[in-house]
């Protein structure tokens, strides 16, 4: 997946576990960006009575770079509080619940949002801002979109902001891939006597149905780039953006004999964060997730060489004999991968894709790389710039972008020609795909912010 459940510390906490993130210019306002974190993964519906929830104990922060140093330039910070209204009930509602302010409504959720800027300097933007429930399910939440809708709020300071739960909008067929990158639907024509990724079945989407808790920001543009204009063009440094979000935990230590001493509450220490999908999931060796959970983007020169030679290029070439000869001859070089490098690395620069660039320089760091002069497509490819689709991913992430497919078909070879004209990429390079879209999301996306389906609710799916 995405980044569900990918390091083998995060897996155990789930409140912390960053599991998506998006980045993309604002389809209802192409003047600001949408950014959306998406935590607490995997959530069945029904599942009272302790419903899902954001944690009180995690420092929640979107970050963002406007100059290429991978160091936020600046962070949004979002702090839950949990109030209970009645000790006297186990329930999580005692009846429907109409408004975000229902009497009826027990265990709620406020939070804070906090600006800080490169030199550190903090400002609070909001406090007790609610978030909408869980869906519990018609009979409780007759209308849980109002809720959501009402949800929403407008900044003094002009971005909007939202914090709840949502529909998992992530597809992925994950029992195949993890099967030694097995693609159950793939039948080409001229590719089924080779049997490449042959399997009798359609892909399932291993997360259909399933909740998120997300925080949604849609930032006016100006106020995310380095020079604060408004308008920029599509080659200008100025308009790239990278974007990593991450989770925190309180360090804490408990001094004296036996454990029965003072209890000393330390700084924040980084437990989960996120940038480009699957980089942590597939790249990053098992041994060094968590390690690679607690650094900053900064540091990743560290893993540069997992991705020059991703184990999964590898992988290809003997599992599907004949079908990868030309990705098999040029692993036998021992070149690193160029193309890969940048594109989750530095970014692409310009000149090798026409009227496209996300490159941030020549730091190494995995985060989003955004490009916020190209404006929304009006008909989106879900293969982003591989599909000819130069908002979509690897120009940030759009939510129905299919980023599994076009992560394995560049990891396949399919881009290695952009940076490499001696090399011809294998035809199944370019066919590879997971055979699902945003279509196998049960729920459907909404057309303005926060974007995100509503999530399903207990009643109506109790499996």
């Amino acid at each position: 997946m995405s980044s569900h459940r990918e390091a083998p510390e995060i897996s155990k906490d789930p409140v912390a576990d960053s599991s998506d993130l998006y980045a993309f210019v604002s389809p209802d306002d192409p003047d600001t960006v949408t950014i959306i974190a998406n935590y607490v993964p995997l959530q069945i519906p029904a599942s009272g009575p302790n419903f899902f929830e954001f944690g009180d104990d995690v420092l929640y922060e979107i970050h963002i770079d406007a100059n290429g140093d991978a160091r936020p330039d600046v962070t949004y910070q979002f702090r839950f509080r949990t109030e209970l209204r009645n000790d006297k009930t186990f329930l999580y509602n005692t009846g429907q619940i109409e408004s975000l302010d229902s009497a009826n409504w027990n265990r709620r959720q406020f939070y804070s949002v906090t600006k800080v800027d490169s030199h550190g300097k903090s400002t609070v933007l909001a406090n007790k801002l609610p978030c909408p429930p869980c869906n519990v399910g018609k009979i409780s939440i007759p209308d849980y979109d109002k809720l959501a809708a009402d949800a929403v709020k407008k900044l003094k300071t002009g971005e909007k902001v939202f914090a709840g739960q949502r529909a998992d909008a992530f597809f992925v067929d994950l029992g195949s891939i993890f099967d030694l990158g097995t693609l159950r639907p793939f039948q080409d024509e001229h590719l089924v006597g080779a049997q490449l990724f042959n399997y009798a079945g359609k892909a399932v989407n291993a997360t259909d149905k399933t909740n998120v808790h997300s925080i949604a920001l849609q930032i006016p543009l100006h106020m995310v780039r380095r020079d604060g204009k408004k308008r920029v063009r599509a080659k200008d440094a100025g308009a790239v953006i990278g974007v990593w979000t991450s989770a925190s935990r309180r360090q804490v230590e408990v001094r004296g004999d036996k454990g029965s001493g003072d209890v000393v509450v330390g700084p924040p220490v980084q437990v989960s964060r996120l940038g480009n999908p699957l980089f942590n999931e597939v790249i990053v060796p098992m041994a060094q997730k968590d390690k690679w959970n607690s650094l900053p983007p900064s540091e990743d020169k560290r893993f540069a060489e997992f991705v020059a030679t991703p184990e999964l290029g590898a992988l290809l070439p003997a599992l599907y004999p004949g079908l990868f000869d030309n990705l098999a001859a040029f692993n036998k070089t021992k070149d690193p991968r160029a193309d890969l490098l940048a594109i989750l690395l530095t970014g692409i620069p310009d000149g090798i894709i026409e009227g496209f660039q996300n490159n941030t320089g020549t730091l190494q760091a995995d985060m989003l790389r955004l490009n916020t002069a190209i404006p929304p497509a009006k008909k989106e490819n879900a293969f982003g710039v591989v599909g000819g689709d130069l908002a979509g991913f690897p120009n940030g992430r759009r939510i129905a972008d299919d980023v599994v497919s076009i992560s394995i078909r560049a990891v396949a070879g399919a881009t290695l020609p952009l940076v490499n004209k001696e090399f011809t990429a294998d035809a199944a390079a370019g066919l590879v795909e997971q055979g699902l879209t945003i279509k196998d999301v049960s729920a459907s996306l909404l057309k303005k912010f926060p974007f995100l389906p509503t999530p399903f609710d207990g009643f109506g799916n109790p499996s």
